[in-house]
């Protein structure tokens, strides 16, 4: 699912990553890495499910074999042309909504990640904390 390279959705600029416990919670509920561009490319379009404050969004997911509406609830770090960051993820049938406290957190990482530079989340690749998802549409 994850791979070394970087992934670019049709705006050239926009990079994708996931944070360790996202990467496998996507493998192993075999999220791909096209349902996961296809997330981050709603979102470049404006059609974002929920705009949760502080560069933090949810966006469905669809569930394999099922609709968006029976799949996940994902939490992405997210700011339009530069940077998506799946954080979190969880299925509508286990929990409806983040807590305050939670989303107090979430938005607290959301400001420290989307601050980072290039070179910066490069770092956090190369240790293994972010890694990249694989974007196909990619030119």
């Amino acid at each position: 699912m994850i791979v070394g390279r970087c992934c670019m959705t049709k705006n050239p600029r926009i990079r994708i990553y996931a944070n360790r416990w996202f990467a496998k919670f996507a493998a192993k509920e075999k999220i791909s890495d096209a349902t996961l561009a296809d997330a981050v490319h709603r979102a470049e379009s404006g059609l974002i499910d929920a705009d949760l404050g502080s560069g933090l969004i949810k966006q469905r997911i669809a569930r394999q074999g099922g609709g968006k509406s029976g799949g996940y609830r994902s939490i992405l770090i997210f700011r339009s042309g530069e940077r998506a960051i799946f954080v979190f993820a969880f299925a509508k049938s286990d929990k409806a909504n983040l807590s305050a406290a939670e989303l107090k957190v979430y938005r607290k990482a959301a400001s420290i990640m989307l601050e980072l530079g290039d070179d910066q989340i490069e770092t956090e690749v190369e240790a293994g904390r972010l890694v990249e998802v694989k974007d196909d549409e990619q030119g």
